[in-house]
């Protein structure tokens, strides 16, 4: 029995995403060209366009269609130049690692931004500052304070961008009134190849890639147009899935795993979370053999984000929220659109077994 719970490392395609990106497949068309091919191809992105632009609810000419999240956060991380920049301790590593001169705002113990800190850093700055929030983290589902942060930069005269690419589906609001805004295709069940940088219209970005003037001359190229109609199918999709019944599933998974392991510690668990995710430590067993452990047992978890998870390297969230001790023990289990209440009981079942397990063996020793 093979149990998926890494959804938010990538998750299923959705039956509607596969099928808008096989009937793009099957278009000659490139989107820039002003024949009947070309006009066809460019129907498929329009509409994809606005299907993204109604998930984040914003004009279809704020979309500039890009390779996924990474480029998102580049684009809009790099299109400033120099600007002073603020990020926050608990990014994915494709905003952290964009600029080596950003400065980190910290986060609490809860895992969420503190915006004392943030204010401080902003307060006296003669020059425009741009800082970058993700709106949900990708490891412990712990929501960010949007709003607030939102709020703070327009009083100090700075730009906001947030990364979407966890929330967008499961949470709104928030993160919709950030200047610039990162999505993913493959997160909402599209496929992998499309994300889009959200750019409001009171802001001028330019490109940080040469070519010709596709979507406004922000993102050169042109466009991947199945994994961009796969993307607009999935975001009119997902605002409809039932994340009621997948927060009840997770909250009754996270419930099992702390009766079989009082000692085990979630991460976020004060906070308001994502409905879907959950980021458990063992004190006593390190992620590496957590990961191997549930792989062993048909069930597909991670340590951390995709990124690093293949390197097993520390979390560097679990690190920023003062776990250190915790680091290398933090396992996530990431549900997802397609997951079912018995992948949850199955789930919990093999932590049972691991833990008493290594419990067994401890003893032995």
């Amino acid at each position: 029995m093979n149990v998926y719970l890494d959804h938010n490392a990538t998750t299923h395609a959705r039956a509607c995403a596969r099928e808008a990106a096989l009937k793009a497949i099957d278009l000659s068309g490139n989107a820039s060209s002003v024949h009947d091919a070309g006009r066809r191809a460019k129907a498929v992105l329009d509409r994809a366009r606005a299907q993204v632009a109604n998930l984040a609810d914003v004009g279809s000419r704020e979309v500039v269609f890009t390779s996924g999240g990474t480029e998102a956060n580049n684009l809009a991380l790099k299109a400033f130049g120099a600007m002073p920049l603020l990020v926050s301790a608990i990014e994915h590593p494709s905003v952290l690692n964009v600029r080596k001169d950003a400065t980190i705002i910290p986060v609490g113990p809860d895992g969420c931004l503190n915006l004392d800190a943030l204010e401080q850093l902003l307060t006296g700055n003669e020059v425009p500052m741009l800082v970058s929030v993700m709106a949900a983290n990708n490891e412990t589902g712990v929501i960010q304070p949007i709003e607030d942060v939102v709020s703070l930069a327009r009083k100090h005269g700075a730009m906001v961008h947030s990364d979407a690419v966890q929330a967008a589906g499961k949470i709104g609001s928030a993160w919709q009134q950030a200047d610039l805004v990162t999505l993913s295709g493959h997160k909402l069940g599209g496929i992998q190849g499309a994300g889009a940088l959200i750019v409001r219209k009171h802001i001028s970005l330019k490109a940080v890639m040469g070519g010709g003037g596709q979507e406004l001359g922000m993102r050169p190229g042109t466009e991947a147009l199945p994994a961009i109609a796969a993307f607009g199918a999935a975001a009119n999709e997902a605002v409809n899935d039932d994340l009621a019944g997948v927060a009840s599933w997770r909250d009754a998974l996270e419930h099992e795993m702390l009766a079989a392991a009082p000692d085990a510690v979630v991460l976020g668990r004060e906070s308001e979370r994502l409905a879907n995710t959950l980021c458990i430590a063992h004190p006593r067993i390190d992620a590496e053999t957590m990961v191997m452990s549930f792989d062993l047992a048909g069930v597909a978890v991670s340590a951390g984000s995709a990124c690093s998870s293949g390197k097993m390297a520390a979390s560097h969230v679990a690190v920023a929220m003062g776990h250190d001790g915790l680091a290398r023990n933090a396992v996530r289990l990431s549900l997802g659109w397609s997951t079912t209440q018995e992948d949850c009981l199955r789930a919990a079942a093999v932590w049972k077994d691991i833990v008493t397990g290594f419990e067994e063996r401890h003893r032995a020793a």
